[in-house]
This record gives structure tokens, sequence and C-alpha cells, in this order.
């Protein structure tokens, strides 16, 4: 009996597989966003200010992140969750690939959260004039609230690999 339930918990984390999949696919939901701001702001690069096109690159930077992160945690996490990924020699496989456990997983996805964060305080810093003070104060509240947890989950994995 224990070994059955033993079996059956093992095999479960198969049940992780479509989600790393539903990710692939919010992927590219993410890829035709960032084509469609291009494609949006293209026709009109030669009349926007400079701010505004600051503005458009962040946003594109933005998606691109988010975009690197969901690869990350698709690729790592299948591989640490569900089935090691076999690439056929000769074809080019990332060298981080394999490598990456559930801890040094975590550290990344919290320091792209960071880096996310970062470039919407950005945007709003840039539309300062436009933003009640209160809400640019709650950006600063919740982007410190990031790097303060990156900085204690980054602290909790050190004391604990000694």
């Amino acid at each position: 009996m224990e070994k059955t339930v033993e079996n059956l918990l093992y095999a479960s984390r198969w049940l992780l597989a479509p989600i790393y999949v539903g990710l692939s696919l919010a992927l590219l939901i993410l890829g035709i966003k960032f084509f469609q701001e291009v494609l949006h702001v293209l026709p009109h690069v030669l009349e926007l200010p400079e701010a505004e096109m600051v503005l458009v690159v962040l946003s594109l930077v933005d998606i691109a992140l988010v975009g690197g992160l969901l690869v990350m945690v698709m690729l790592s996490g299948y591989e640490n969750f569900v089935s090691s990924i076999d690439i056929r020699e000769g074809v080019e496989k990332l060298h981080w690939l394999g490598k990456l456990d559930a801890g040094s997983l975590k550290q990344k996805v919290a320091a792209s959260i960071v880096a996310i964060s970062s470039i919407h305080l950005l945007k709003a810093f840039m539309n300062a004039p436009q933003l009640p003070n209160d809400k640019l104060m709650w950006y600063v509240i919740i982007h410190l609230t990031f790097v303060v947890s990156a900085l204690g989950m980054a602290f909790v994995d050190r004391m604990n690999q000694h």
C-alpha cells in the first residue's frame, strides 16, 4: 500500500507538464503583444517626444524580461520537478539548463521581479507630474518590498548553504 501511494505521488509530478506547456502559450501571447506594441509605435517614431519613446522602449524591455522569466521558469521548473530535458548531441543547449535547482530558480525569479518592478517604477517617475504623490509613494513602497524580499530570500538561501 505504501509503495503504491509513493509511486502515485511520484507520478503525479507529470500534472505539472501541462502547466509548463501553458506557460509556453503565455510566452507566445507575450510575443504577440510585444510585436503589436512595435507595430503600433513604428508609424509614429519620428513624431514621438523622447520621453514618450523611452516609455515605449521600457515597455518593450519589460515584456522581454517577463518573457525571459517565463522561459526560465518553464524549462528549469520542468527539469527540476518533472523530468530532465534530453537535448540531442549537436543541438544548441542553454548553458544553465540542468544547473538551476529550486533555490537558484527562486533567486533568479526574485531578481527578475525586482528588475520588472524597477522598470515600472521608472515609468511611473517619468509620468510623475501626472500621478498623485500618494500613488507614487505606493509604487516606491511596493518596489522596496520586492527588493527587501529578494535580499531576504538570498540571505536565507546563503544561510542554508552553510
